[in-house]
């Protein structure tokens, strides 16, 4: 049991090293010294208190080691090894990477030699490090630096050969009034039409789904074991602690307020651990997908009864004298605090799947937003019933079926879990989770779902039966079961559209006999602005990511529409865009943006830094259409599963 609570304990302060990206705990001064032919790179560093950064010989399978990463040397040579020069070393074995590590702290010197093999030279790249504490770790970060005799002149020309890695084969470009297909048209597909108003339409879509889904998931919560019995038993407390029902009323709905509020204030703390800039590069980070992975499967075992996922009963003891000892407005509060512990159990799984799903939907709002919505829900009963006391002696018994529902709701997590391991293969390019090793996990998930309604498994928190269902569970099971065989077709190559949200593309389909899907001519952007300069097509850029959730939506329900297949494939050029791909790009680029430099190091970034750049946006999916000389014909389209508005969209830009 006890392994059990320190995998918990692990995963969750994995989450919750998120909040380390809003601060810098460690502080580096990088220079260049000099002596004759040989110069020293030495990067000194400042520990924050109580932090601590890894040596440069960390065995495989612990934390990120502190390295170097020489991306350019003209003119030079590196000679030994990175090194930390001055600094105590300490070895200390830790119970979380379950080996002796080495690590600094306070300060650290590292020093890297390097030869100078000509009189001008150019020595460009950054420090990699990870820090940490006794309660968290950073994710590898970097410090650049760039050092020689040449800098501003290879500036400039770093400067020239990133413009000609964005206008491939520019020279043979006809007809065109600029050779760089990247200029800005922002302005452009403003005066089409109203861009941002149909932006703010899709953002207030996913604003309604975000919302919906909490207030769902809290309404699911109310149906646990450890939320439900509490219902009769809070709402009578309220009755009968004042004579005047008035009062007793104003009391129950602080009481719902008051469980508002604390959830909210979870939202707005996820909101600021993740930060606004971080959330859509979090959405395919690869290290935290798999935390979340591991966190849901977690979960699903809580649910299914393998272990108890509980809080120190301390907290809630000392909160109930808290409510003792205190009055009014106060007292309300500490007992909704303690409902909220006493819940956890059961509302934990929910609402730390709905905090993931928000928190890596790629807005700031999306997390206060979700909790919203759950507390409502949650809330809401405690309220109805304090004005309608009557209600509650219809209110059904607690029984087994409350166990039912956690063990449901341990399959659904166990599923969903699924999704955050594919978008890490997908957006890494592993290989691990295609579309048919997907279905075929979540076939046998609902199968087995479909069973356990029907009575043909127990668990160990299930009571003996007496072989009955009831009509609730046949229906369910009678879902779960049809559920698993409407994705049978799906292993070879049906778009099953009902989980294209979840699933894998069907390009990473081994074998497919379906024939009706659309496959993107190019995935880059130059060489598909080549191509239209040769046929006079115009293009059709698809601008997507391989953790968006929408993209595959409109991949299987509009896509796949027969017409609208036709006139991709008879009438445009497709480019599909990636922006969270992390393949590496073969040289960094370096661009200007908002007056600072950026380098551009995965081909993600570079299709993201283009779609702000050319486009001023960076949410998907979003369809732009451009003649053969890069400027729109038409205005752009983000999310919106309207087929036969896609088709006038379309058919607007065929001459």
């Amino acid at each position: 049991m006890k392994q059990f609570y320190t995998i918990l304990s692990i995963l969750i302060t994995s989450v919750l090293t998120l909040s380390a990206q809003m601060t810098k705990p460690v502080h580096w001064d990088i220079q260049l010294q000099k002596t004759d032919s040989i110069v020293t790179i030495e990067a000194k560093a400042k520990v924050d208190a109580g932090w601590h950064v890894y040596g440069t010989d960390v065995p495989e399978g612990g934390p990120s080691s502190t390295t170097i990463r020489l991306e350019k040397m003209e003119g030079a040579e590196p000679t030994g090894a990175f090194e930390a020069a001055e600094g105590k070393l300490i070895l200390h074995y830790e119970e979380a990477f379950g080996m002796q590590l080495p690590y600094f702290e306070n300060a650290v010197t590292f020093r890297q030699q390097i030869r100078l093999t000509a009189p001008e030279y150019h020595i460009a790249g950054y420090v990699r490090f990870m820090a940490c504490n006794d309660e968290s770790c950073t994710p590898p970060m970097t410090e650049e630096f760039e050092f020689g005799d040449r800098v501003s002149e290879k500036s400039e020309q770093s400067e020239e050969s990133g413009k000609s890695e964005y206008s491939a084969n520019a020279e043979n470009s006809k007809n065109s009034d600029s050779s760089d297909f990247w200029f800005p048209v922002i302005d452009e597909l403003n005066a089409l039409a109203d861009g941002g108003a149909m932006a703010g339409n899709s953002a207030a879509h996913a604003w309604w789904y975000i919302f919906i889904a909490g207030f769902l998931g809290g309404l699911v919560a109310l149906l646990t074991p450890c939320v439900w019995p509490m219902i009769p038993m809070t709402v009578s407390f309220f009755l009968k602690r004042t004579k005047d029902r008035r009062k007793a009323v104003s009391d129950a709905f602080t009481y719902g307020f008051s469980i508002i509020i604390i959830y909210v204030f979870l939202g707005v703390v996820v909101t600021s651990i993740f930060g606004a800039q971080k959330l859509n590069d979090l959405s395919t980070n690869a290290v935290f997908n798999i935390i979340f992975f591991l966190l849901l499967v977690v979960f699903a075992l809580s649910f299914f009864g393998a272990f108890e996922l509980t809080l120190p009963a301390s907290w809630t003891t000392s909160l109930d004298e808290k409510a003792d000892k205190t009055t009014g407005f106060l007292s309300i509060v500490f007992m909704a605090f303690t409902l909220c512990l006493v819940s956890f159990s059961c509302t934990a799984p929910i609402v730390g799947t709905l905090l993931v799903e928000a928190a890596t939907s790629g807005s700031w709002l999306h997390p206060l937003i979700g909790m919203t919505g759950f507390a409502l829900a949650l809330a809401l009963p405690f309220s109805l019933f304090s004005l309608f006391p009557s209600w509650l002696q219809n209110m059904p018994k607690s029984g087994n079926w409350l166990n039912q529902v956690k063990v449901v709701l341990g399959f659904l997590e166990l599923a969903l879990s699924l999704k955050f391991l594919s978008v890490a293969d997908l957006a890494y390019g592993w290989g691990i989770m295609p579309r048919e090793t997907f279905l075929a996990l979540w076939i046998v998930i609902f199968g087995l779902l479909g069973f356990y309604l029907l009575g043909k498994i127990r668990l160990p928190h299930d009571e003996p039966g007496d072989g009955k269902i009831s009509v609730t569970a046949l229906m369910l099971a009678m879902v779960s079961l049809a559920f698993s065989v409407y994705m049978v077709p799906g292993l070879w190559g049906a778009p099953c559209k009902a989980v294209a949200a979840f699933a894998p593309p069907v390009s990473t389909q081994d074998f497919s006999l379906y024939d009706n899907n659309v496959e993107a001519d190019f995935h880059d952007f130059d060489l598909a602005m080549t191509a239209a300069q040769q046929t006079g097509k115009p293009v059709l850029v698809d601008f997507s990511g391989y953790g968006c959730v929408n993209c595959r939506k409109m991949e299987a329900s509009v896509w796949t529409d027969p017409e609208v297949k036709r006139l991709i494939e008879d009438h445009f050029i497709l480019v599909s865009l990636m922006v969270d791909d992390k393949t590496e790009l073969p040289h960094v680029l370096e661009v200007e943006e908002n007056g600072q430099g950026t380098k551009l190091r995965t081909i993600g970034d570079k299709w993201s830094y283009l779609q702000r750049h050319k486009f001023g946006s960076n949410s998907q999916p979003q369809y732009i259409i451009l003649n053969a000389n890069g400027h729109p014909i038409a205005p752009s389209r983000a999310y919106d599963e309207d087929i036969e508005a896609y088709k006038v969209f379309l058919k607007q830009c065929i001459q």
